[in-house]
């Protein structure tokens, strides 16, 4: 995650026209967007303190920097939170830091688990495919309708996240009909919780080893999308329940704050709803 505050910063900058913000562009431009004296006379800050924020030596900036840059650069709320995250991160010691990536590695090496209770809710869930995720779109625990839907027992730990599904598995993009959409979503929350867990050094293996093997992952990544998957619709292509459109709401589990639950909830008599009963009926009596 070393420089991204300032990718971060300019990747902004360059999708803001000066003419947008009130000032006039004279000449030509090396670069697109607004320069960066602009932003710092736009954001009441002196040149040098924006530079130095920009080159992430700016660690006690105030909130009021942070909300006159965010304000300035046009940010939406996931944009404004992830400023924060990623201009002031936890600081450690060195100790500290080697800690909290020795625990991240642990976590990789030995996946988390979820409370029992909450396996109970997705099982009562019989008729909403769901699952939960951690920070890395590690897929956890899921129901029987959960897994039929996107395929989850019959992978290896390793190849259940969302993420690898996406970008590495050449059956993806039979399975999102939008497959695109659903590329730019998964890039954008992966980057939002890379920002909150800057020391996870198993997350920079996951976005390293994403970068290097697929190119589209790469130019998503290059754009500096930030954007919670906290709700909205899917599509899925399933090979025996044909296309399904599942809206989808999200809850954080409070006890576990990286553990969230993803369920997806097709309106009731719809015929996505008729499908999935018809899923459900056909995984059951497989499993009889």
């Amino acid at each position: 995650m070393d420089g991204e505050l300032g990718d971060f910063l300019r990747s902004r900058r360059a999708r803001i026209r000066p003419e947008e913000v009130g000032l006039a562009s004279y000449g030509r431009r090396r670069v697109p967007g607004l320069r960066r004296e602009e932003v710092a006379q736009l954001a009441g800050v002196s040149v040098d303190y924006y530079i130095r924020l920009e080159q992430g030596r700016g660690s006690s900036v105030s909130d009021a920097v942070l909300d006159a840059v965010a304000r300035v650069l046009r940010l939406d709320e996931a944009e404004h939170a992830y400023l924060r995250a990623v201009a002031r991160p936890p600081r450690r010691s060195e100790g500290g830091r080697a800690a909290a990536r020795e625990s991240a590695n642990r976590e990789a090496a030995v996946p988390s688990r979820v409370r029992p209770g909450v396996q109970l809710i997705l099982d009562g869930l019989d008729r909403n495919p769901a699952y939960v995720l951690d920070h890395r779109m590690d897929v956890l625990a899921w129901n029987a309708l959960g897994d039929a839907v996107v395929g989850l027992g019959d992978k290896a730990p390793g190849e259940r996240n969302m993420p690898r599904r996406v970008f590495l598995d050449p059956t993806a993009r039979d399975l999102y009909p939008d497959w695109p959409a659903i590329a730019a979503q998964t890039v954008a929350h992966l980057r939002l919780k890379a920002g909150h867990h800057p020391d996870d050094a198993a997350m920079g293996r996951l976005v390293g080893e994403l970068s290097r093997a697929s190119d589209d992952f790469r130019r998503l990544w290059a754009d500096h999308l930030v954007k919670p998957c906290d709700h909205g619709v899917k599509q899925i292509r399933h090979p025996v329940a044909g296309l399904l459109t599942l809206p989808y709401e999200t809850l954080t589990i409070p006890a576990a704050p990286d553990q969230t639950i993803v369920a997806y909830t097709p309106e009731p008599g719809s015929e996505t709803a008729e499908r999935l009963a018809l899923l459900g009926s056909w995984v059951t009596s497989r499993a009889g």
